[in-house]
């Protein structure tokens, strides 16, 4: 008798059967079940788009996807809140929510961290840092129906020692929060979209390392020559347009699709001010609060074109973008090398007046690129970048500068959120600068000194996300020649700076 084909056992049936009799699966349904979860995870990466986040640090699409989920640098586009975790009790009342939708978001991160130098530089020792930003994000559009306009304001209240100067005498300074204890204000800006959002344009106290040079990738790291990087801190005025020292300006940025961006922004060429008088060379200082409001400097002005790709869902190759940029000063600057009369500025017979040159240019390039994604989870993976910068030697103390790093969101196995990563940054000391140190050694000017060349920093560092919008980040960093290779201060006849070895750990809370 034939049995009935719909009281026949099915192969789930069999297969469950053989797990309660053996203890294991047939091999056929075990090759099954592979199938099913490699055919689900080819499906999810086909259907995901490129990253989780549309837009990444500095506005521009998410194409890294080890940006990390926290970051002190301004450019980094972070979105987690320990709101998010606490239900109800992360906004009694519901006065947050309210605000929200009528067009008025704020948020309050605080970063702390301690550094230590546990070898070389200018001596051994610790500081302790932290920073409070307040930023408040104005819908124009949902307070008073003002189609495509929005307001932003930031401001810091910084505390805390600086290892760099105090420590360590090194260039790429060793923190991107580090500055001096103050409360200022740092970005006051109004922005008007038009034509769909494709053309913005941007007016009022505005920072340059907000949305130039900026590398996704490279957010995750301490020191502060991966934001913004140290050639053009050290070849600008005032450091420029950055952290903490915002300055009256305006930006238009021009998109005509999703892959492609123009940008150029234009910012009074000293945020803090020309020290006069030379009775006061620490730029914060000149401008203790944030607010002079300087508009009569020669004008700084950056430009830049982006262009990422395979930014579509299920785009074949890995995302990446590819950035090139370029900047003049209209400025006057000081020859490092020659004076008025175009003898060296070292020595009996020189004047001391500084040969002046017109104008400052530099260039830059970058790639930020995904180099692997989890098949499993698409937001998770490896990322790249390398960043390459130049500038004029005879002017600036620095003419090259390139960094370059790889980091990894989810590598240890249920830490999907956390991300590892190192890097390295090499700054080159331009031909002026090495021809006035040995000018001066020549002339007898130079105190014994040495002949600047080049300062290098690694970084090795690791952020864990506790939870959303908390985390923490020990850290690693080797600085190589502090200072491009500078007599200790402190022991001249120790000779110059030894290498400089710099532990760390930093926590952040965003609300």
């Amino acid at each position: 008798m034939r049995m009935d084909r719909s009281r026949r056992p099915n192969r789930s049936t069999i297969a469950l059967a053989c797990w309660a009799c053996c203890g294991s699966a047939p091999a056929w349904a075990l090759e099954a079940s592979e199938a099913r979860r490699a055919a689900e995870a080819r499906r999810i990466a086909a259907e995901a788009p490129a990253i989780g986040s549309p837009f990444g640090a500095g506005g521009d699409p998410q194409t890294s996807v080890a940006q990390p989920d926290t970051s002190a640098k301004p450019s980094a586009n972070v979105t987690t809140s320990i709101a998010d975790g606490l239900g109800p009790l992360g906004d009694p009342g519901g006065y947050r929510a309210f605000l929200k939708r009528h067009g008025v978001d704020y948020s309050l991160t605080y970063i702390g961290e301690v550094l230590g130098n546990a070898s070389g530089g200018r001596r051994r020792g610790g500081v302790y840092a932290g920073r409070l930003d307040a930023q408040i994000d104005l819908d124009i559009e949902k307070l008073v129906g003002w189609k495509g306009g929005a307001a932003h304001a930031t401001f810091y209240q910084i505390q805390g020692a600086d290892i760099s100067h105090s420590y360590i005498g090194n260039g790429m300074t060793a923190s991107g929060i580090e500055a001096l204890p103050s409360s200022r204000l740092f970005e006051l800006w109004f922005e008007q979209r038009l034509f769909d959002d494709r053309l913005s344009l941007r007016a009022g106290q505005l920072a340059a390392d907000t949305e130039f040079a900026v590398s996704q990738t490279a957010t995750l790291f301490v020191n502060s020559t991966f934001g913004w990087p140290a050639i053009l801190a050290m070849d600008l005025p005032s450091g420029g347009p950055i952290y903490p020292l915002a300055t009256p300006g305006a930006r238009v940025k021009y998109v005509p699709n999703e892959n492609l961006s123009f940008q150029v922004g234009v910012f009074n060429g000293d945020p803090a001010g020309p020290d006069r008088l030379g009775l006061q060379p620490e730029p914060q200082r000149r401008n203790r609060r944030g607010t002079n409001f300087r508009v009569t400097d020669p004008a700084f002005v950056i430009g830049e074109i982006a262009y990422a790709y395979n930014i579509d869902a299920g785009s074949k190759g890995q995302p990446g973008t590819i950035t090139v940029g370029g900047w003049h000063h209209f400025g006057r600057f000081d020859s490092l090398r020659h004076e008025v009369g175009g003898l060296a500025l070292s020595g009996a017979t020189a004047e001391g007046a500084a040969r002046r040159l017109r104008g400052n240019s530099g260039v830059y390039g970058m790639i930020d690129q995904t180099i692997y994604r989890e098949p499993n989870d698409p937001n998770d993976g490896a990322s790249a970048f390398v960043r390459v910068a130049a500038s004029l030697g005879d002017r600036n103390p620095v003419d090259f500068y390139v960094d370059a790093g790889l980091a990894y969101k989810g590598l240890l196995p249920g830490r999907s959120d956390d991300t590892l990563g190192v890097a390295i940054a090499h700054a080159r000391f331009s031909g002026g600068a090495r021809g006035a140190d040995r000018d001066a050694i020549l002339l007898g000017d130079d105190g014994g000194g040495f002949v600047r060349k080049a300062e290098t920093v690694l970084e090795a560092t690791y952020q864990v996300v506790l939870g959303p919008g908390i985390s923490v980040q020990p850290d690693f960093q080797y600085i190589i020649r502090p200072g491009g290779g500078l007599r200790n201060p402190r022991y001249p006849a120790a000779g110059r700076l030894a290498d400089a070895a710099i532990v760390g750990l930093r926590w952040t809370i965003r609300y």
